[in-house]
This record gives C-alpha cells, sequence and structure tokens, in this order.
C-alpha cells in the first residue's frame, strides 16, 4: 500500500518546551505521535523515551515475523517498564513522569493502531471523520458513564486529567485496532494540544478544505488561533492508489 506522511509539532503559546514527541518511519511503516506529563523535564523524558523504545523494537530481528498485535503489546510494555524503572530507581526527581502514545503500525493493508491515553486517532475519508481510538480521560469515563453531556465538557474542572499512561505504572494495557485501509483514506494522529482546542467538526472542515500536504499545518495554526494553550503536535498519513 502506498502513502505520503507529514508531521508538524509546535511547543504552542503558553509552554516554555515541547514536551510532546514523535516519529515517522516510513520504511518500517511506523508512526507515533507521544504527549509527555510530569514536573521539571519528566515529560520530555517520558515521552521521547517511549517513542525511542518503539522504533527499537520494532527494528529488532524478526520483528517482522511477529503478529502486529503482539508486537504492539511488546512496545508498549517495555516502553512502561523503562520510564517508570528510570524514574523509581535512576533518576527519582522525575517520580510520576509518563506519557500518552498513539501509534499506528502498517503491515501490508492492514494498519494497526495503538492508543494509551488521549492523543487521538482519526480516520477521514472525504467529506467525513470519525474518531477512532478512545481516549482515556477522566471526562471520557464521565461522559460514558452519562455523568455529563458534550455541552457541560467544557465546564469540567478535571478535563485534562487522564486514567492511563505509559509508565505511570509500571505495566499498561494499549488498545489496539486494526483497519483495512484503502486509497483515499487518511489517518490523522494529534496529541490534545489539538484535540482540546480545535472541535472536531473544524478539524473535518480544515481537512476538506485544504490538499494533503497543507492540512497538518493548517491544524497547527488552528490551534495556536485558538489559544495555543499546550505543545501541539500533528501527523498525517494519507494512502493511494
Amino acid at each position: 500500500m502506498k502513502f505520503n506522511s507529514w508531521c508538524l509539532t509546535d511547543k504552542g503559546l503558553r509552554r516554555d518546551s515541547n514536551q510532546d514527541s514523535c516519529l515517522i518511519n516510513e520504511d518500517i511503516g511506523l508512526f507515533i505521535v507521544a504527549d509527555g506529563m510530569g514536573g521539571h523535564s519528566g515529560g520530555e523524558v517520558a515521552s521521547s523515551m517511549a517513542v525511542e523504545t518503539v522504533e527499537e523494537i520494532a527494528l529488532q530481528p524478526g520483528a517482522e515475523k511477529k503478529s502486529p498485535r503482539e508486537l504492539i503489546l511488546q512496545c508498549y510494555e517495555e516502553a512502561s517498564r523503562r520510564i517508570f524503572d528510570k524514574a523509581a530507581h535512576e533518576r527519582p526527581e522525575l517520580a510520576g513522569m509518563g506519557t500518552t502514545m498513539v501509534l499506528s503500525y502498517l503491515r501490508g493493508k492492514h494498519l494497526y493502531v495503538g492508543n494509551v491515553g488521549d492523543s487521538r486517532c482519526y480516520l477521514f475519508k472525504k467529506p467525513y471523520l470519525w474518531q477512532i481510538t478512545e481516549d482515556h480521560s477522566l471526562i471520557n469515563e464521565q461522559l460514558r458513564a452519562g455523568v455529563m453531556t458534550e455541552e457541560q465538557v467544557h465546564q469540567f474542572v478535571g478535563r485534562n486529567v487522564i486514567t492511563r499512561s505509559v509508565g505511570y505504572e509500571r505495566e499498561v494495557y494499549p488498545d489496539v485496532i486494526e483497519r483495512e485501509v484503502a486509497p483515499g483514506e487518511m489517518f490523522l494522529m494529534c496529541s490534545d494540544g489539538l484535540s482540546s482546542l480545535v472541535p472536531d467538526q473544524r478539524i473535518c472542515e480544515i481537512m476538506n478544505q485544504n490538499t494533503p500536504d497543507k492540512i497538518v499545518k493548517a491544524c497547527v495554526e488552528q490551534a495556536l488561533a485558538n489559544g495555543g494553550d499546550d505543545n501541539v503536535t500533528v501527523m498525517l498519513l494519507q494512502f493511494v492508489e
């Protein structure tokens, strides 16, 4: 399956550093967005460790012989273990650090999406946009339980609290989604620096109104125009004939 890919990251307008990390490795079909959390430089350390660990495992001899699901589970398990152990045994000042991580792994005509946290993966098939990952966040749990409505989301105090992350605990279990991809489909992955500031409807409009090579820049610019409260990373995969 032929594809094109683009990525852009920005520290935003309110942060001193960028704790997002991202990776495009077209040779092995691996694409990652991670959004770190933790005081001091903890978030930056956690997100970069997660991305480096996944690429290392995916590049190991024999990785292509494992099932994609098995490989993705191993990636998340190892990344979480390394991040947790680094804080526990090497750098106690980073205790409590962790990261969200959404990844896409292409194997043949199938795309496998792994997710922990509230970074997202969307599927866009003109003219529609669907969120295909589930946010592991307090606000999403409240929505699913019917405790609050979509209209009340913006007044919710704990809207940035995530309920599952890589490295905060030693073990983590990711969601894994499989989809057979088709020409014309696009997959947009992002940190919550985009999704918390730009509504899905507006993201959909941007994707309908721009050529694929301009979408990531337009999304980042919209997040900055809407306040730029957080680091923002946007990645796009476009599948072609």
